[in-house]
């Protein structure tokens, strides 16, 4: 294996990176690079430099000269694993451990003797997916009723909470966002080493993650960037020494940096050095340099800047002098320590005592202080109701975290407390918001935690790629004359230009595709303009997820933020009956309070109100969030709430089903692939949907075009949508619009191309093209009905998502209006229930 790491012999190049450094100035990539090869003076320069911005971020942080480390307990949960990396001897084979995991009796052995001994930590560590190489771990796992590793390890972190006290720091390796979603509730932090970002270390015969399916290093970026867009407090880091160039290990560097600064969530970064170990394929590898070690700590320091948290592993040194060596280089955390086990990724290598450890960072200058496995800042923010810690874990960080510090109170012994949700929601904030939006409007244009809750926004601008200019010829001609032939066609790739260019059109074209789009209207839908009698109910528009695009979500403590109680929602359910609705929409914000029963306690209690009322309710998202907080599978999450009275979903949170722009979007929404899971899986269960398109903000017609195939090839798989509703984006008060992001919503043009164009693509499939009112205005909703659309939606009674986002065409209609527009255009109106069967006259 090549060494990485050369002598600098005072390279001037070395000498102005130095100086930049010394100036506070940001390192590039090429600056980075020639640093990790400082050594002597200039290495002695580049550790004074990162030292005085690990001091100055310490002292921002409120605890200036304290290094901190966990105290905590190694719990091994299994040690099989599908992977096959050439330097680990953690991982093994089935005849060589007593059992392929830990039973649960064992796990909370460990805890309870750590919990003795003052610990505040169980860190899991564990093979990746073993079930799926090993049969002897599918078998364990099933007899013991688990369907995964990680259904056993929520199962496992749930016990040590509630029998032990101690807070789980989950190691499972590669997780889905799915996955996070699920392990968030028993876990106040994850973590998973990035290791390094060189995929040939990967790709190539021979190299240390060959044959190891979850090294691939873009599969590990997308989980720190799952991880952040969870909201999950998540450690991870490099391992240096590898085989990696110089540069490699730049890009990694810089690749934490960037996932760290769009989410906020990365709360402490591991440089570990590699030891070659026994019985490994890189046995005879030459360890990573002591001196290299400190460069690349140094070089991370200043390119990760003051904030990060930066660690290296105590017992992989060797005397008094690399502890210095290495606080010099600018960490300010030793990691996880154990007084009661070993380290069992690096058995020859024993913790050190706490005493000795604190002696050496003393002897260094520093102070020693005891940290819990969810760093400060994350477990105060997180105590105070922002998304960190979910609320079933308030209580056990409550009971070992310093309320001013965030640190953890050392004297603190953890007790085992029950993990469970609080059992009631009560009315709270501006529950008339409903109401007063339209008279008095919202407190401001922007909620008040709006520089930071939604990631970089310098970040994400570079992220967001130019609109494709459209040119309407010369496929128009072909485009149209397929339209009025063979719509539905449009979808096929090979006519991807003239679906391209019908989305361009503009004058005689545009018109003239308005025209065929209604023709298919008459033949698939008639003259009807349909609409429902409903209420919108609102339930909490509190919301972390970070979607860039909403006006609607608050923090807690905003001036308009309000949640309902289930008396409340019922109540209201009750109302809208009265006045002759036959429908209640229920959506709300991803309210981290809310306990995961309120959602089948919701339709419960409307049906014991009103028996008849049909209950469309919760996004993809919320279904998606609930199962996770219920710890069970999409499908059985969906076959409760239908239990309890569930008739229909609204497919809304579907935006633009492409993560090039969802992500853009959205800091934490759902994934398009978990969109179309929950809906498909809604619908085989006999749960029908409605389908939505957002448009109009960093979107262009390929993402639209692509949005349609997707929802073309559900309703072929399920039959299950009920109507696609095409929705213009609200930007007034839009966050990503203040931010100079996104476009000023769609043009009066794109409006009447999406929503022809919806009724051609979908024909044969879709019979129902709804129009908003509440978006488009009375007029607009007038020349869509012209132009293909035949339902108006509903009565809405209340709405708050687009009064908030700046919609001026407020937020009810009443029967008489609706009729009024249909009669615009020229048609009649006549009233439907959810599922579009018309209600007698």
């Amino acid at each position: 294996m090549p060494l990485v790491a050369q002598s600098s012999g005072g390279s001037s190049g070395i000498r102005r990176a130095l100086h930049r450094a010394r100036e506070g100035r940001q390192l590039d990539a090429t600056e980075a690079e020639v640093l990790l090869s400082a050594r002597g003076e200039d290495l002695d320069a580049l550790l004074a430099a990162a030292g005085g911005v690990r001091d100055a971020g310490l002292a921002e942080a409120g605890r200036p000269g304290v290094v901190t480390f966990s105290k905590k307990v190694f719990i091994p949960l299994t040690r099989l694993c599908r992977d096959r990396c050439h330097y680990c001897t953690f991982a093994t084979v089935p005849h060589r451990v007593p059992s392929p995991f830990l039973e649960r009796d064992e796990v909370l052995e460990i805890a309870r003797k750590g919990a003795e001994q003052g610990c505040k930590e169980a860190l899991f560590t564990l093979g990746d997916r073993p079930e799926d190489r090993w049969e002897a771990a599918r078998d364990w796992l099933h007899e013991r009723g688990y369907d995964s590793t990680l259904d056993y390890v929520r199962a496992s972190a749930i016990a040590v909470l509630e029998e032990t006290g101690l807070l789980p720091h989950l190691n499972p390796g590669v997780l889905s966002w799915a996955d996070l979603q699920r392990l968030k509730p028993v876990a106040p932090s994850m973590g998973m080493m990035l290791e390094t970002t060189a995929t040939r270390l990967w790709s190539e015969p021979g190299s240390p993650h060959y044959g190891s399916p979850d090294k691939e290093p873009a599969v590990r970026l997308r989980v720190l960037e799952d991880a952040g867009r969870v909201g999950v407090p998540f450690t991870t880091g490099i391992l240096i020494g590898i085989g990696e160039t110089l540069a490699e290990r730049v890009d990694a560097i810089f690749a934490m940096r960037r996932v760290a600064r769009e989410y906020g969530h990365i709360q402490e970064i591991i440089v570990q050095n590699f030891r070659a170990k026994p019985d490994t394929a890189m046995r005879s590898a030459p360890d990573a340099e002591m001196l290299d070690l400190a460069a690349t700590i140094a070089v991370t320091r200043l390119v990760c800047g003051p904030k990060a948290r930066i660690q290296a592993p105590p017992n992989l040194v060797e005397g008094a002098g690399d502890f210095e060596l290495l606080l010099r280089a600018g960490i300010d955390d030793w990691g996880g320590v154990s007084p009661v086990t070993a380290d069992h990724v690096n058995p020859e290598r024993p913790w050190p005592l706490i005493d000795t450890l604190a002696r050496h960072t003393a002897a260094a200058g520093f102070r020693l202080r005891e940290r819990l496995t969810i760093y400060p800042g994350y477990a105060q923010r997180g105590l105070a109701g922002e998304p960190w810690l979910d609320p079933r874990l308030h209580g056990h960080v409550a009971a070992l975290a310093d309320p001013g510090t965030g640190l953890a109170r050392e004297e603190a012994r953890p007790v085992g407390r029950p993990w469970q949700e609080p059992e009631e929601v009560f009315s709270a904030g501006r529950t008339d918001l409903y109401a007063a939006v339209d008279d008095e409007g919202r407190t401001g244009d922007r909620r008040s935690d709006f520089d930071d809750v939604y990631g970089d926004w310098e970040l994400l601008r570079s992220d967001v790629r130019p609109v494709p200019l459209l040119s309407a010829y010369p496929e128009m001609a072909a485009g149209l004359k397929r339209a009025a032939s063979d719509p539905a066609s449009l979808l096929d790739p090979r006519h991807q230009s003239e679906a391209l260019a019908l989305f361009a059109a503009d004058g005689e074209p545009l018109d003239e595709l308005a025209a065929i789009a209604d023709g298919w209207r008459r033949e698939a839908a008639g003259d009807d303009v349909t609409y429902v009698v409903n209420r919108n109910i609102n339930f909490s528009n509190v919301c972390y997820v970070g979607c860039r695009f909403c006006a609607f979500a608050q923090r807690e403590r905003d001036a308009d933020a309000y949640r309902l109680s289930v008396g409340e929602v019922a109540g209201r359910a009750e109302e809208a009956a009265r006045l002759g609705a036959t429908e209640v929409c229920l959506q709300g914000g991803i309210d981290p309070r809310l306990p995961v029963e309120i959602y089948p306690n919701l339709i419960r209690s409307i049906k014991e109100r009103v028996p008849g009322l049909h209950v469309h309710a919760f996004s993809p998202m919320e279904i998606v969030t609930g199962a996770a907080k219920a710890g069970v599978s999409v499908h059985e999450w969906l076959s409760r709430l239908r239990e309890a009275g569930l008739d229909t979903i609204p497919g809304t949170a579907a935006e633009i089903l492409d993560d090039e722009v969802r992500w853009v979007l959205t800091k934490g929404k759902l994934p398009a692939a978990a969109w179309i899971d929950v809906v498909s899986t809604a619908h085989r269960l006999g749960i029908r949907s409605s389908a939505t398109m957002m448009f109009g903000h960093v979107d262009h017609p390929g993402h639209w075009l692509g949005h349609f195939r997707v929802l073309a090839g559900i309703q072929d798989d399920t039959g299950g949508f009920t109507e696609f509703v095409a929705l213009p984006f609200v930007h007034t008060n839009a966050p990503i619009y203040l931010a100079g992001i996104a476009r000023a919503g769609a043009s009066w043009r794109e409006n009447r191309a999406v929503h022809a164009m919806a009724r051609i693509l979908l024909h044969g499939r879709i019979p129902n093209i709804q129009c908003s009112w509440v978006k488009l205005g009375d007029e607009g909703t007038v020349a869509m009905l012209r132009g293909g659309c035949n339902d108006l939606g509903g009565t809405l009674m209340e709405e708050t998502i687009s009064r908030m986002a700046g919609s001026e065409h407020g937020s009810a209609r009443t029967v008489e209006q609706l009729h009024a527009i249909a009669a615009a255009a020229g048609r009649p109106a006549r009233q439907r229930n959810t599922t579009y069967s018309l209600t007698p006259m």
